[in-house]
């Protein structure tokens, strides 16, 4: 009886502990094709590596990209929406945007879901495209 009382404690015990904070990374693959409608009049190209820590909860990225079709004039996260769905902006990029971009940002809850569930994409706007140039979405990287 008493060690199947201190083996259920111990049972209990395990579940009340926090889950093990870890950092996943990440990867996409910026493209004007991947752009919802597609973009035919660039040649921009670009790469975005990640890094979330899920006890902080803390994103930081850095993004290279070349051959746009101009100055990039916003890049941001958006979500959450699958490839080939438009979403708003979750995660707005402040500063320069040059290439290459880095920075960081503390996720809410409802952007940690979109990012972990890949639903969440990055895309970057330039004044002949507006509504976004290229676009790839956020992956966990294998």
């Amino acid at each position: 009886m008493r060690s199947s009382m201190l083996l259920a404690a111990a049972a209990f015990a395990a579940l009340a502990l926090p889950a093990a904070a870890e950092t996943v990374n990440y990867k996409a693959t910026i493209l004007p094709s991947s752009e919802v409608p597609p973009v035919t009049n660039s040649q921009g190209q670009g790469e975005l590596a990640a890094t979330y820590d899920t006890a902080s909860k803390l994103l930081s990225y850095g993004v290279t990209y070349s051959g746009l079709t101009g100055p990039a004039t916003a890049a941001h996260f958006h979500g959450p929406a699958p490839v080939g769905k438009n979403a708003p902006v979750m995660v707005p990029i402040n500063g320069d945007l040059a290439s290459p971009i880095k920075g960081s940002a503390t996720l809410t809850d409802e952007q940690a879901k979109a990012l972990t569930d890949g639903d969440m994409y990055f895309n970057i706007h330039t004044a002949a495209n507006k509504a976004g140039e290229m676009r790839g979405q956020v992956l966990k990287a294998n």
